[in-house]
């Protein structure tokens, strides 16, 4: 394998060190869940076509050349790029599977058997390997075959409709079928496959669907909805804003303030909205967060005029010395600003010297390594094909057969960025 970077060599070993992985995704769903295998250790080597690469790269707006999502998404690992369609280029990844670990795809069910490079082929090359698929909805199935993104499989899987007022749909505003649903699915099926893996010796395929992930962030949505829809004395159908948990309590939204920000009142249990009720000097509401009715009107207007009394900072000051389960709503910038955030060393900028500007990198899961801080420097994301030689050497090409494989255009070499 290459030799070790210096920002390599300085970190503390991790729970996935030697475990290498083969990158084939783009956009956010495989790239995720990869960024999160990298921090535990793994060695990433992204795959990207010989011309143009990864769709997420031109996302705008432009660092330089690269997209600061994509750069965020990609940091840590190496690049390569490689004509999958070319038969030489095939040869190239079915080499690269013989010493590798896992493979992460992100193709329609059907491609990567149409380019000889399915699952029962790699095996016969490396038993060992495993191999996730991370698709919208699955290999099987008649929507299968469809195109679609997140919206799509939050749509399907019943839960976009959830989020709104009067008959409105709201949109959300992140990707939650695409990493929740699909990446964060992704990694569990891996490191449980690796484990098994342990006692077996032999991989095995991962189906992935970000469908089926985002059936399974409504769990406790469909178990109540089966409920509704089976007892012919309760409605069968809600409206966008009339769950619990999307606007009909009282004491579960958020509440504009007298600056026009927004204050998150999560107070389901009755013991922490009694101390709301109590810190906020309206005792006599205690017992009406899960007012309906009339009573839920009457209450909904002293509380407008209530939060919109005093600006959300000050909200946040004269409760923070209770329990009571309230936040504000920060934009991303506030967010990341925090002082929890920076404890908790959620964010980090690097210089990335292909780009000429520092960049913003994220640590997802520090989480994942209890009493080990996340590591403070990063290798850049590579630009289109800037690792090729490096990585094909590291395993096992000659120089030459490099040259005639880029000559040939099955693989791309690229500009070293990093």
């Amino acid at each position: 394998m290459a030799a070790e970077s210096p920002i390599e060599a300085a970190r503390p070993p991790r729970p996935l060190d030697g475990v290498k992985v083969i990158d084939l995704s783009r956009l956010l769903p495989g790239p995720f869940a990869t960024l999160l295998l990298a921090d535990l250790g793994a060695s990433i080597f992204k795959v990207e076509e010989v011309l143009g690469g990864d769709y997420a790269r031109f996302f705008p707006p432009l660092a330089r050349t690269m997209s600061p999502g994509f750069a965020a998404l990609n940091r840590d690992k190496r690049g390569l790029s490689v004509d999958l369609k070319h038969p030489r280029g095939r040869d190239v990844i079915l080499r690269l599977c013989a010493q590798a670990d896992v493979l992460v795809e992100s193709f329609r069910p059907g491609v990567m058997a149409r380019l000889g490079l399915d699952f029962q082929t790699l095996a016969r090359e490396n038993p060992r390997l495993i191999v996730c698929a991370i698709t919208g909805f699955g290999q099987t199935g008649p929507l299968a075959q469809r195109a679609g993104h997140d919206l799509g499989y939050l749509a399907q899987a019943g839960l976009a409709g959830l989020t709104g007022h009067d008959d409105e749909v709201v949109m959300p505003g992140f990707q939650a079928a695409d990493i929740a649903g699909g990446a964060l699915y992704g990694v569990i099926g891996i490191l449980a496959a690796l484990y098994g893996r342990e006692r077996t010796g032999l991989g095995r395929f991962v189906d992935a669907s970000m469908t089926d992930g985002a059936f399974g962030l409504g769990v406790m949505l469909h178990a109540k909805d089966h409920l509704h829809v089976r007892d012919p004395l309760r409605p069968t159908r809600q409206r966008p804003g009339e769950d619990m948990l999307s606007g009909a309590l009282l004491c579960y939204r958020p509440w504009r303030c007298q600056d026009g920000r927004y204050l998150a009142v999560g107070a389901l249990e009755p013991k922490f909205w009694m101390a709301f009720c109590v810190a906020a000097g309206i005792p006599d509401l205690a017992t009406d967060g899960w007012a309906e009715g009339e009573t839920r009107t009457r209450v909904e207007g002293r509380l407008r005029v209530l939060f919109e009394s005093r600006p959300r900072d000050e909200w946040v000051r004269l409760l923070s010395a209770h329990d009571v389960c309230v936040e504000p709503v920060l934009d991303l910038d506030e967010a990341r600003q925090t002082a929890h955030a920076k404890l908790r060393g959620l964010f980090g900028t690097h210089f990335h010297p292909g780009e000429g500007r520092e960049l913003l990198h994220q640590f997802p899961n520090p989480a994942l390594l209890p009493g080990a801080e996340p590591p403070r420097d990063v290798r850049p994301a590579p630009h289109l094909g800037a690792d090729t030689r490096e990585v094909l050497t590291a395993f096992g090409f000659e120089p030459q057969e490099i040259d005639d494989l880029a000559a040939a255009k099955a693989i791309g070499l690229g500009t070293a960025s990093s």
